[in-house]
């Protein structure tokens, strides 16, 4: 691979890890434990929950750049 900056072929690949989202939400466990009881405290648990997102980019060792792969 080349850099499309300087055209070096000194590159290597590198991973980014993106998280988004909450894992458990206070306010729906508290709800279910209104409605169903102790049990219900697990409604906390259902949803969206945590996203994870990988991306792959090239750094070229000279200039610095990073473009995706």
């Amino acid at each position: 691979m080349r850099c499309p900056k300087c055209g070096s072929e000194n590159c290597y690949i590198i991973n980014e890890v993106e998280e988004s989202g909450r894992d458990y939400y206070g306010g729906r466990g508290c709800l279910g434990y209104l409605i169903f009881g102790p049990a219900g405290l697990l409604c906390g648990l259902c949803g969206k929950g945590r996203e994870t997102k990988n991306t792959n980019y090239w750094v070229c060792n000279n200039c610095g750049k990073k473009w995706k792969a």
